[in-house]
């Protein structure tokens, strides 16, 4: 009876033990997919707001200005919505992308000459291209900067282009296509690019969405 007792009693310890990290794995699941997101664009919604403030010259106090520190530009695409505008910096690594775009460190800058090169995640983190398959060729984006804004269009569809994460000719000043011999900048007639990268699926990828797109017109502030 003694040793049924224990047994029992580690049974119920055990299933004990699998509710609890049960329940804690969905908890870390659950604050991956939505908590992130919500804190991502509370903290980039601020900082948007921050940046404009002191590129109009209003934007006077520490926070302020400590906000709008390293933002490079405001990125619009009209297609996914008039308030859809997030803040890019230099860098790709987590703690930038959680703040909105990175900027790929060998990147032109906007409207330059070579390839304006954008990574955004897909998925947590404010997923600031989880619609990227829904754009089109044709399609804008809007980079504003303190003293000009630039216009892109996509020459490619969002979902046309899926590489291996370490692809890294998309990010060129001039990419080529593995197989191709022909630059993008002569297969759209222009050498000011962009480029956008995200995860190609919404879970766990080492495969990557590119499009790509051209400059149209800049435009004095």
């Amino acid at each position: 009876m003694a040793g049924q007792r224990k047994r029992r009693r580690l049974l119920v310890g055990s299933g004990v033990l699998l509710i609890v990290a049960g329940v804690a794995l969905l908890g870390y699941v659950g604050w991956q997919l939505y908590g992130t997101t919500w804190v991502s664009k509370r903290e980039q919604h601020k900082i948007v707001e921050a940046t404009r403030d002191v590129w109009e010259g209003g934007g006077r106090s520490a926070d302020q200005r400590a906000l709008a520190d390293g933002v490079v530009a405001l990125v619009r695409i009209p297609r996914l919505g008039e308030e859809y505008v997030v803040p890019a910096h230099r860098g790709t690594d987590d703690a930038t992308l959680a703040r909105g775009f990175g900027i790929f460190d060998d990147a032109a800058p906007p409207g330059g000459k070579g390839n304006f090169t954008l990574a955004g995640h897909r998925i947590t983190h404010g997923e600031p291209l989880r619609r990227l398959p829904e754009l089109d060729a044709g399609d804008e984006i809007v980079v504003e900067t303190a003293d000009t804004t630039y216009t892109y269009v996509l020459d490619t569809d969002g979902d046309a282009l899926t590489v291996d994460f370490n692809a890294g000719w998309v990010t060129t000043s001039d990419p080529v296509e593995p197989g191709t011999d022909r630059p993008m900048s002569e297969r759209i007639g222009s050498t000011r690019l962009i480029t956008l990268v995200t995860c190609a699926e919404l879970f766990h990828t080492d495969d990557r969405l590119v499009a790509f797109g051209h400059l149209v017109s800049k435009e004095p502030k």
